[in-house]
């Protein structure tokens, strides 16, 4: 929740009353029957008269003389001119003060300005949401009845391209406790609409903070070898170690994870393998397959897992042999959470972590359909990722639910995370 600045009267040195203010404005409106927005209301003119005072004050520093006063050089007051600008309250006209030689440079509402910034962050999070230029356009002429053109929207979006860059390349912490990894498909028009995937990693940091370390355009299908040119690259960021690393079951990460962290701990998403499981057996059978796999891993030790998963195997692996060679497969990926405490279990046990962020992923590219380029996509992408921190570290807060494990991980590590 954002403080309220407090304001002092310059005359007596008190604290103004803004709510009481208010409370006075609003009642003074009604009475007179004006709007609280749009064209003509209170917020419109309120923002009017701020825009105005504030210039008038810049052109006052700037000629060293107050208004009706008498100039003390060449340069003087020449004026005003009309301008309309865009505000979070909708247009607003508002009359720019000029000096005669025209040094004046405003900073309140620039030269050939004609939004102010709050616009371009109202733009760049309806874009997050998945809205297309065309309908940002059609939110602003419903909303504030404002004609914002579709390159104007195009050219404000692009503005974060040269940040989606800087964001990609900054330095990473030196060690992650965890790091979840795991593609999206994202519809691409490469001659033709396409599946690509688009590789995202997201670290926990040992100050329990969630860090988005990336967000890469795949080549084809989501494959190891990829993956190893992106672990390469964080790990060229700076990020010289890492505890554990949970990911679904492709075939030669695990490898791929261990080239690039020779100590890290690699970890099969146990919601990836019970959803393969599934394949491989009739949907009747699912809830009772599901039953009868949770004392699996859920069991106290690897040794305990094993005679649980020999049981279920007993009863359905007869009916449905992929299903054994499935685990059996994944199975030393599968069993290293088995030797940690509950509260690491709960963590790395599967990807839910980064679902949830993919899952805003996927609304915005759900709502776009598909996208012209992978430059385009990107974009996208990190806009989702920019709205879930403005600062541009990617990053957001878990501190109170990851603390526990955080404790358990300095232990088990024994000063890696350190």
């Amino acid at each position: 929740m954002t403080d309220v600045i407090e304001m002092i009267d310059p005359v007596t040195g008190e604290i103004i009353d803004q709510q009481q203010i208010a409370k006075q404005l609003l009642a003074q409106a009604k009475e007179q029957g004006v709007s609280l927005v749009g064209p003509g209301g209170l917020l419109g003119s309120l923002t009017k008269t701020v825009l105005e005072t504030a210039l008038e004050a810049e052109l006052t520093e700037h000629l060293g003389y107050d208004k009706h006063g008498a100039a003390p050089g060449v340069n003087a007051r020449n004026g005003t001119r009309a301008k309309t600008v865009l505000t979070e309250v909708g247009p607003v006209e508002i009359q720019v003060p000029r000096d005669r030689d025209g040094s004046f440079e405003p900073k309140i509402v620039r030269k050939r300005q004609r939004r102010l910034d709050g616009i371009d962050e109202i733009v760049l999070s309806l874009t997050a949401r998945g809205l297309t230029t065309g309908e940002v356009a059609a939110h602003f002429d419903d909303v504030y009845g404002a004609q914002v053109s579709k390159d104007t929207i195009s050219r404000i979006t692009d503005k974060v391209l040269d940040e989606l860059t800087e964001w990609s390349n900054r330095p990473l912490d030196r060690v992650y406790p965890v790091v979840f990894i795991d593609a999206i498909v994202v519809k691409v028009r490469d001659g033709q609409v396409r599946n690509k995937p688009f590789y995202v990693a997201v670290g926990v940091t040992t100050a329990g903070e969630r860090d988005i370390l990336g967000i890469w355009a795949g080549d084809g299908g989501e494959g190891a070898k990829f993956w190893l040119g992106v672990l390469t690259e964080i790990k060229n960021r700076g990020v010289e170690d890492v505890c554990i690393v949970v990911c679904d079951g492709l075939k030669g990460l695990a490898e791929s994870i261990n080239t690039t962290w020779e100590l890290a701990t690699v970890q099969t998403c146990i919601i990836h393998l019970i959803r393969n499981t599934f394949k491989y057996a009739s949907r009747k059978y699912w809830d009772q397959i599901a039953r009868d796999l949770r004392p699996v891993y859920t069991a106290p030790t690897e040794a305990a897992a094993r005679a649980r998963f020999d049981e279920f195997a007993e009863k359905w692996c007869t009916m449905y042999p992929a299903i054994r060679q499935l685990w059996q497969n994944a199975w030393a990926e599968f069993i290293p959470f088995l030797d940690y405490d509950i509260e690491i279990r709960r963590i790395i046990c599967s990807t839910n972590a980064i679902e949830s962020l993919n899952a805003r992923y996927r609304r915005a590219v759900r709502a776009r359909g598909h996208f012209p380029n992978d430059a385009a996509a990107l974009k996208c992408l990190y806009l989702v990722t920019r709205s879930l921190d403005p600062t541009g570290r990617g990053r957001a807060r878990w501190v109170t639910r990851w603390k526990p494990a955080l404790n358990a991980f300095a232990i088990t590590f024994d000063g890696r995370i350190n």
